[in-house]
């Protein structure tokens, strides 16, 4: 039987009643798995209320004291690891194995944000006037927003509650409306833990609905989203109103350069696990491959090999699967439509190539294209998918220039052995991350952020628990 859940407004699961519900279904085999509500501006107006009546005394919290609340929380993660991972695998569709990983990483983020507490610092500058000291201090922006993703909706939660919670800020958050029975379950753990009431709030609903009320509401301080273009778009245009901050993490391009010198057995596996994660359903995968002309031939057999090994299916039937599906019928659309025209453009299947006839579910074979043109939408536009295009180059030169050519910039990648070609790709890539002789995979301590319209601003470390404050410098005279 199916659950019906209810948003999460100041401590309590509330009735906010009148609203209407969205399914929630398993993309692997169509089972229906709960209702959610999809709220509008009322209940958004509700959750801002209580997040705006709670900051004030979790600001004035110690910080160390507001990082304890973090551990707790991430205690309870891990004490309910196994059943958050089937949730996780059932309504977003990726192997169990990497729902568990998203899991610890969860709990490990909370973490390691919760050790900032004591290292969040300010500034003394130097003044020009005698007798006098010019403070520079970090604060709280006040009631923040996430709205989240579905490829990996469960971490989100910790990416965006975590910086600002340690911070001072409160936070409303909207989950995907394709993935929001994690953040449910999250939001009950949160509560059993102990986090003071209003502190977090948790409204689902789609972007129409409830992701619109909370961009352009005037009470929020930051909106931070991660997901596509035309949606960070629209809640940039939505902020403008009131000024509103935003943190955006949008599409990616991830070009791969392999280069002559390069290990290729290290580079088909690295680019190819860094294709199928999460059924290419991740923004900062290797989306197309520059490889020089001179082993073309062989890193695209290689590369092809782990491809067509590739298992898939569904991942709660086949716990040893190495893929699931895609997350809905729009994307196993968007990807079949773009490897038609791709091989209508001219570009040749060396493997895969079409939908996975498993009947039922979103699956598509894990596929490489071969003979790709950089002027093709394959090589152009996001896929998000396990598709994988590759072009021939003649050097490294060629390489950098084609990756640059891009309306992207999140991440990037070279398998080289020469010290020279990797730092001239560091150097000249245009791109948030470079990655060499590895797979696409930032860590939480770097600066996950992308250029042009993969984004603006970004996530993790130092860096991105700053996006969660505002200075206030205070100049004293004193003598």
């Amino acid at each position: 039987m199916a659950t019906e859940y209810r948003n999460f407004i100041d401590g309590e699961f509330v009735v906010t009643g009148g609203d209407p519900l969205i399914e929630v279904r398993n993309p692997a085999n169509g089972e229906l798995l709960a209702f959610v509500p999809d709220s509008g501006a009322a209940v958004v107006e509700r959750a801002v209320e209580a997040a705006t009546r709670a900051q004030p005394a979790w600001e004035r919290l110690p910080a160390i004291q507001r990082a304890g609340h973090l551990r707790a929380i991430a205690t309870k993660l891990r004490q309910h690891k196994d059943r958050l991972a089937e949730i996780i695998t059932r309504e977003q569709g990726k192997v169990l194995g990497l729902a568990t990983v998203e899991v610890d990483f969860t709990a490990d983020y909370l973490d390691y944000m919760a050790e900032w507490a004591r290292r969040i610092e300010g500034e003394m500058i130097p003044s020009d006037r005698p007798g006098e000291s010019i403070f520079l201090m970090r604060k709280p922006i006040g009631v923040t927003a996430g709205i989240l993703p579905w490829n990996f909706p469960f971490f989100l939660i910790a990416r965006k509650l975590a910086p600002a919670l340690i911070t001072g800020n409160t936070i409303v958050i909207k989950p995907s409306e394709e993935t929001p029975i994690n953040a449910f379950e999250f939001a009950h753990l949160a509560q059993e833990a102990g986090l003071p009431p209003g502190v977090f709030n948790l409204v689902s609903g789609r972007g129409a609905s409830t992701g619109s009320a909370l961009s352009s509401h005037p009470g929020i301080g930051l909106v931070s989203f991660t997901g596509s273009v035309a949606t960070g778009i629209r809640i940039m245009q939505a902020a403008a109103t009131n000024l509103t901050r935003v943190n955006l993490e949008l599409g990616g391009k991830a070009p791969a350069i392999v280069l002559a010198d390069a290990d290729l057995d290290l580079a088909a596996k690295a680019i190819c696990d860094s294709r199928v994660i999460n059924t290419g359903q991740v923004c900062n995968c290797a989306e197309r491959v520059y490889v020089d002309r001179k082993v073309a031939e062989e890193f695209t057999t290689k590369i092809a090999a782990h491809m067509a090994a590739t298992r898939y299916g569904d991942p709660m039937a086949d716990r040893s699967v190495g893929m699931g599906p895609l997350v809905n019928q729009i994307g196993l659309d968007k990807v079949a439509a773009m490897v038609t025209k791709a091989r209508q453009d001219g570009a040749q299947v060396v493997t895969g190539g079409d939908l996975a006839d498993l009947g039922q579910g979103f699956h598509y074979q894990p596929t490489v294209l071969a003979g790709c043109r950089h002027d093709m939408e394959i090589m152009k536009k996001e896929i998000f998918g396990p598709v994988l295009p590759i072009q021939t180059v003649d050097s490294l030169e060629e390489a950098i220039a084609l990756a640059n050519d891009s309306e992207y910039g999140l991440t990037s990648s070279i398998f080289t052995r020469d010290l020279s070609s990797a730092m001239r790709a560091c150097r000249d890539l245009r791109f948030g991350e470079t990655y060499i002789n590895r797979e696409h995979f930032e860590a939480m301590q770097g600066f996950h952020a992308g250029r042009r319209k993969s984004g603006i601003g970004g996530a993790d470390g130092k860096h991105g628990l700053y996006e969660y404050t505002e200075t206030h410098v205070v100049y004293m005279q004193h003598g």
